[in-house]
């Protein structure tokens, strides 16, 4: 293996030739404390990966930081934002006078989830990062390479990637918080729940009405008669809201904070950063959170469980390139529910009324008359009892139709939450008449996808796939908007996903398949082999998607075409 000083040779001598030479510094080199390793250089100027192996006894982080799945992540995670705020310290030039603008990592928000950045292992920690070699007009200038590989990049290693540099605290602390709500989450369904929110958890974040780009969190009380607790290995007893399986209806205006107790649930699906405030706020991975997305494409998705034949076209092979709040919501539900969806998560904000709710009392006032529109309300229970779904559902005015139905309600006052599924189920409450069951037939058909439709090619490119925004997917020559899934992490898994797409294609679309099955050898392949699967190259910036975002993503390709439903 080549050494530091002829990587500095090599560097020298490049001075002044074109970008392409840069070529030559590819390989290993050893620095010593670590190893620099190019694996490719571009011909022409671009963003290059470089990686930085430190081996154990250098970098010496203890085995109980690292001995176990869910604890590896947490601390690949906490690494890749010690890395993200050395460069971000360069940048300011808070580490040295002149700024550093070169140097970049995929770095991480809030939620914790297996990344491609960082990679620990019994014998190395190796971390992934991007630089944009310095050239002027297409030629090399080697003192400011020089300068980011012997100055910048030691000092980021030996900040970042050094056990006894770190506080010992922090790492501990990071990873045992993973560990625990790991557990709680694993522990959902042995507790007969579906999502825990911790008393005192601060809820997804609001505007502030005065400053709506301030963050305005809002900290969650639980009556103590409605309190849940866990005993998890670190933090010992935690207590708070147990979600139960079933149907619960989450009562608030929307002042209240109900808004964000909804979407801290949906969000429950990862883990989150210490001190964010969510920390222990879990729910099943398994959950959907669904929302009115009116103007996205439909393709061949049976709604006939919430459409009666009209206008709309055939329910049964509903299609539509611009579909109604309605629509779009029903679509968003059947879609969740056919790639194995266990709990959907609907709030009144963000809902299409007419779907999420009917008219319980104006449908029996009017005995006889057919609506258009079956109501979720409708099926809560169809949902629930035959197909074993559990719904959470917030709502105010909307929320009548869910009382006689609901096996728990909750009430949500200024962030505080109580049990009053006994005093309000007391009332005459009127019901929905109950539909032609038809939701299990529904789902036991399936999707075909047609794999031409999947197409990420543009130009000359087999594959042009990227995210600059976390709800704008570039795949080929289409843009797959994402505002309304809301599950989403980070714009490298929006990426990501569109990486999964082009996988599943070129991988498992020869034949024909359901959706379903193609989901199910995706997540197989990504559990077994890693995010690496899915490329060639090497990269730094994926971001491991549930199955559900990736058939949102799917289901929302105005190219995407369905061969049979059936």
């Amino acid at each position: 293996m080549r050494d530091k000083k002829e990587f500095y040779s090599i560097l020298e001598s490049l001075n002044g030739r074109k970008f392409a030479d840069y070529e030559k510094i590819v390989g290993d080199f050893d620095f010593a404390r670590y190893v620099l390793k190019f694996h490719a250089i571009p011909s022409e100027p671009d963003e290059v990966l470089f990686v930085v192996r430190v081996p154990q006894m250098v970098a010496g982080f203890p085995p109980h930081t690292y001995n176990s799945p869910v604890r590896r992540t947490g601390l690949e995670d906490l690494l890749t934002r010690e890395i993200a705020a050395k460069i971000q310290e360069l940048k300011t030039g808070k580490a040295f006078v002149t700024p550093r603008l070169e140097v970049s990592v995929a770095e991480p928000g809030q939620k914790i989830l297996p990344r491609s950045s960082m990679v620990i292992t019994e014998e190395f920690v190796e971390a992934r990062i991007y630089v944009q070699l310095p050239h002027h007009n297409g030629r090399v200038r080697s003192a400011e390479a020089l300068r980011i590989f012997f100055e910048d990049v030691p000092w980021i290693v030996n900040q970042s990637l050094v056990y006894c540099n770190l506080s010992e605290d922090a790492v501990d602390r990071f990873v045992d918080v993973m560990e625990d709500a790991d557990q709680m989450r694993q522990l959902l369904t042995t507790q007969g729940l579906v999502g825990f929110v911790a008393e005192g958890s601060q809820l997804a974040r609001l505007p502030d009405s005065d400053c709506p780009d301030r963050e305005h969190p809002i900290p969650l009380h639980v009556a103590s008669e409605l309190q849940r607790e866990f005993d998890v290995p670190n933090a010992g007893a935690v207590r708070g809201l147990g979600i139960a399986s079933g149907l619960t209806l989450i009562l608030g205006d929307t002042l209240s904070g109900r808004p964000a107790l909804l979407r801290t649930i949906a969000d429950g699906i990862y883990n989150h950063v210490p001190d964010d405030g969510r920390e222990y706020a879990v729910t099943s991975p398994d959950a959907v959170y669904v929302s009115a997305d009116p103007g996205r494409s439909v393709q061949r998705v049976d709604l006939g469980a919430f459409l009666a034949a009209d206008d709309r076209g055939n329910v049964q092979r509903f299609s539509t390139i611009s579909a109604d709040a309605v629509t779009s919501q029903a679509a968003g539900v059947i879609e969740a529910l056919e790639v194995g969806a266990r709990a959907l998560i609907l709030d009144e904000s963000d809902s299409a009324s007419e779907f999420l709710s009917g008219n319980a009392m104006l449908a029996n006032a009017l005995e006889g008359l057919s609506p258009s529109v079956t109501s979720l309300a409708a099926r809560a229970r169809e949902l629930v009892d035959d197909l074993g779904v559990s719904l959470v559902v917030g709502a105010w005015a909307l929320a009548g139709d869910y009382v006689p139905v609901a096996d728990t309600i909750l009430l949500m006052v200024n962030g505080s939450l109580k049990d009053i599924t006994k005093e309000v189920k007391e009332g005459e409450w009127p019901r929905l008449p109950e539909p032609t069951p038809m939701l299990g037939d529904l789902l036991e058909k399936s999707r075909w996808v047609v794999a031409t439709s999947i197409d990420p090619g543009l130009g000359k490119e087999d594959a042009v796939i990227t995210a600059a925004e976390i709800d704008r997917l570039s795949f080929g020559a289409n843009t797959v908007k994402l505002d309304c899934v809301h599950q989403l992490a980070d714009r490298h898994q929006t990426a990501t996903i569109g990486l999964v797409l082009h996988y599943a294609k070129t991988h498992y679309m020869d034949e024909g398949r359901p959706l379903r099955e193609l989901l199910d050898l995706v997540d197989r392949d990504l559990s077994t082999e890693g995010l690496e699967t899915l490329v060639r190259e090497l990269r730094g910036d994926l971001v491991r998607p549930r199955r559900y975002e990736i058939a949102a993503a799917l289901n929302r390709l105005t190219t995407l075409r369905i061969s049979q439903q059936g």
